[in-house]
């Protein structure tokens, strides 16, 4: 799978999953069980806004690789056809980079490192 040759919004579409998936998993196995809280919590982690601050505080750190820069400046950069309604426009393009980064090693069989980003992330998010 050639991924330069994809979408970039295709790929964040699967980032998206991916990432949706694991912060899910995660919460399950802390304890909690009812819908309604599984879903106010998850939004910790898979909101524009959550997302551009994980990727940003990573970021400073010089966490990521160049080649992951690279995904998350393609997602970034995409043109999108939709307009974010609950947060600005600048915050919906860092997630979507994100989401294209995780996307990214998704489809690259990156697993451990998607699994290195999240335990980093749990650290910044107090549930």
């Amino acid at each position: 799978m050639d991924l330069k040759s994809y979408n970039s919004t295709s790929i964040a579409y699967v980032g998206d999953a991916v990432w949706s998936l694991k912060v899910r998993e995660f919460l399950l196995l802390q304890g909690y069980q009812r819908a309604g809280d599984l879903q106010r919590l998850s939004t910790y982690f898979v909101s524009a806004k959550s997302q551009r601050i994980i990727y940003e505080k990573l970021e400073q750190q010089n966490f990521f690789t160049e080649e992951e820069n690279y995904y998350f400046k393609r997602g970034r950069n995409a043109k999108s056809k939709t307009v974010p309604k609950n947060t600005d426009v600048i915050t919906y393009h860092y997630s979507t980079g994100f989401e294209t980064l995780i996307g990214y090693l998704y489809f690259t069989n990156q697993v451990e490192r998607i699994n290195e980003i999240f335990e980093k992330t749990k650290g910044m998010v107090k549930l």
